[in-house]
């Protein structure tokens, strides 16, 4: 780990007023002036940390121009001679700055190219091309969630050997509901699709009550059994589960489902209980996309309900049904190609 409180930097004759000339002057390049300052500061005896801090730059960077200053003095602070036009910003400094959460002062999360820009006294358009070249994009941002159940590798180890290998003359079950799917109404008729012309309507809607999606999608042909239901209490789960029994009767059946509590509920483990052809399989806690019924419920999304416009619930579960209908003429298999352990991979979180 680097020395971060290294001892005060000492100055070659006469380069004290050279660097202060450099800190004050209105025309020297934004980049050589925050390297001045990094070396005037560490003349002074401050800490690397707290250097990378107050000039808004990360630890390595204090660290290279110490030691370019060093070894070159004040050349060595010049950016190197490169064919064609001079670079007058190193665009390491202001990944470095990027990388850096902004002053409180400006009251934001992160940089935005012309907010950065004035803060380095630089073009943003150099900011952008910084940006570019180092592949940094400030104005993004994803989200992330990590299992944390003890049991994480037992069940992934399951699950996905269910879906690769499932037991000779069963039949895998992928299980879930989808809650709250709600029947929206545009204030105004829906502008349909024209040459050069998308598909238009209206940012506002009225709600007209929500739904409830009950899926088991069998795996090895894509058929989906379904039912839409006003709520999803324990009660409803129960019928859902007579649904598949009279659906497959005398079949083997190997159920993959969450660990939400309707699926746990005392009347559900007793009918589970005395159907010995039904075996549950829980994914683990936070790993829901590990249900590949996951990903049919984002195909009736995309493809039926988020574009679709509804005048009341009791519409909204005709076009549902329509949809599953249709689904299941045309269905498909569905396919895991992951082995355990590459799914592992993904499931934990990286250590050092």
């Amino acid at each position: 780990m680097a020395n971060t409180s290294a001892p005060a930097l000492e100055l070659r004759d006469g380069d004290a007023d050279e660097l202060d000339q450099l800190l004050r002057s209105t025309t020297a390049p934004a980049g050589l002036a925050r390297r001045a300052r990094i070396v005037m500061l560490a003349a002074d005896g401050m800490a690397n940390t707290r250097i990378s801090e107050v000039v808004g730059v990360s630890v390595p960077t204090v660290l290279k121009w110490r030691s370019r200053y060093l070894q070159d003095g004040l050349d060595g602070l010049l950016d190197a001679q490169r064919p064609g036009r001079p670079r007058h910003v190193d665009h390491a400094d202001v990944v470095s700055a990027t990388l850096m959460p902004p002053p409180k002062k400006y009251g934001v999360t992160h940089w935005s190219s012309r907010l950065l820009a004035g803060h380095l006294g630089i073009g943003n358009a150099t900011v952008a091309r910084a940006w570019r070249e180092y592949g940094v994009q400030p104005w993004r941002s994803g989200t992330f969630k990590f299992s944390t159940d003890p049991q994480l590798v037992a069940k992934v180890t399951d699950v996905v050997g269910l879906y690769l290998e499932p037991p000779e003359n069963a039949i895998v079950l992928c299980v879930d509901e989808k809650s709250q799917i709600q029947a929206l109404d545009r204030t105004a008729p829906m502008l349909p699709m024209q040459p050069g012309q998308i598909e238009r309507r209206t940012h506002d809607y009225k709600r007209h009550g929500t739904t409830t999606l009950f899926a088991a999608l069998e795996i090895a042909t894509g058929q989906v059994t379904a039912a839409v239901t006003p709520r999803h209490r324990h009660q409803e789960f129960l019928a859902f589960l007579r649904q598949i029994d009279r659906a497959y009767p005398d079949q083997e059946l190997h159920l993959v489902m969450d660990n939400y509590a309707t699926h746990k509920t005392p009347e559900v483990k007793d009918w589970l209980a005395r159907h010995k052809n039904f075996h549950v399989h829980f994914t683990p806690t936070s790993a829901s996309w590990l249900n590949l019924v996951e990903v049919w419920f984002g195909i009736i999304d995309r493809q039926a309900i988020r574009r679709g416009i509804f005048t009341s619930v009791k519409d909204l579960n005709a076009k549902i049904r329509a949809f599953i209908n249709g689904w299941n003429d045309r269905k498909h298999p569905f396919v895991w190609t992951k082995t355990a352990e590459d799914t592992l991979k993904k499931a934990q979180p990286k250590t050092n």
